[in-house]
């Protein structure tokens, strides 16, 4: 039995049940996929309550792996059965996504295989710094690409469908937790009226698109850069969905913009490549658009509200910095369109609380 004091200081666990049970699990695999466990690491950590360890191992042959990476996913707040599940139609499907090698889904413990440490955030970050465009739009190409591919061989039917109450319920988390909890306010009737309004414009619009296999959160936080493309992390929440979601995820990202030139050429060329591939997508490229504009407008006021929960709700306020790229985000858009305009107005009492012109 591997004993939890044999790990290194550097990682700490919030129970010393928690740890035993880890030390129980992670002991038999050191043998079959050749552990050292006194190397064990923080890799990274997220939103949620996972968190993954990096841990090395001894490679059998030439091309073997060095490393591999544990999730550990607490219950109740965590399941790693919809990871697992979508981690196997991602492997069958032929998708660079981490592997499952091994699991016990009662404690929330999966060893998976490693996709290397470099975030695509950091690369395009890094391009941009040095004004390489060439290097930025190569890596933006290969993202469009490898969604395409998603979009082409995941099948969304056995994913849960984005329907209609679960768009209204991430909606709702913007004033709960970002008009109510982060700004200390809230609307009158005539005000709450012209919320709900343009929550049907949107949720309609996302319901009348078609629909693929939606990541949820295709960004370049979530990809991996590895010699075999783009790797495709965080996908555990995938449902079925507009076909525009992801796309918008992409060009509109939490962690970085770009300028509208450069969102359309992306976009269109996105459009361009997923027709020719089959997938179901408007002939005119301008309602496509605007099917993203409007798909993005809900992500972002979705995105508003967890950020502001995790700040009040989960003690992570770090997330909450990047406010005013999202309030941009949504007045820009709520404002171009005559229909959301009555939106637009009701946003730009918190645009001055936020530090925007950076974003403008």
């Amino acid at each position: 039995m591997l004993e939890p004091q044999n790990y290194p200081d550097t990682v700490n666990w919030p129970s010393a049940v928690r740890q035993a049970a880890f030390a129980a699990w992670l002991a038999p695999l050191q043998t079959t996929h050749r552990l050292r466990p006194q190397s064990l690491r923080a890799a990274s950590s997220d939103a949620s309550f996972r968190r993954y360890l990096r841990i090395d191992c001894e490679p059998a042959g030439v091309g073997d792996p060095t490393s591999l990476i544990v999730m550990d996913a607490p219950p109740p707040q965590e399941d790693v059965r919809p990871f697992v599940a979508i981690a196997g139609a991602l492997e069958r499907a032929g998708l660079n996504a981490p592997r499952v090698l091994a699991q016990d889904v009662d404690w929330g413990f999966l060893l998976l295989t490693d996709l290397g440490s470099t975030l695509y955030l950091e690369a395009l970050a890094d391009a941009a710094a040095r004004e390489d465009k060439a290097a930025v739009d190569g890596l933006m190409r290969q993202a469009v690409a490898t969604l395409i591919d998603w979009q082409q061989r995941v099948d969304a039917d056995v994913l849960p469908a984005y329907d209609s109450a679960l768009l209204q319920r991430e909606l709702a988390l913007f004033p709960e937790w970002c008009l109510a909890r982060e700004h200390g306010m809230h609307w009158n009737e005539q005000e709450r009226a012209t919320w709900d309004e343009a929550c049907r414009l949107l949720v309609n619009s996302a319901l009348a698109q078609s629909t693929v296999a939606v990541h949820r959160d295709y960004m370049p936080r979530n990809l991996m850069l590895t010699v075999s493309g783009p790797g495709i992390l965080d996908f555990q929440d995938a449902v079925k969905g507009p076909v525009s979601y992801d796309l918008a995820s992409l060009l509109r990202d939490a962690f970085i913009s770009w300028d509208e030139e450069m969102e359309l050429d992306i976009a269109v060329r996105y459009w361009e490549h997923a027709r020719k591939a089959g997938l179901p997508l408007p002939d005119d490229f301008g309602e496509f658009w605007r099917q993203v504009e409007w798909m993005g407008l809900q992500r972002h006021l979705k995105v508003l509200g967890i950020f502001c929960r995790l700040k009040h709700r989960d003690g992570k306020p770090k997330y909450s910095e990047d406010l005013p790229r999202f309030f941009v985000y949504a007045h820009r858009v709520a404002a171009r369109y005559s229909a959301l305009r009555p939106l637009s107005r009701l946003l730009e009492p918190l645009l001055g609380t936020q530090r925007i012109d950076a974003f403008y």
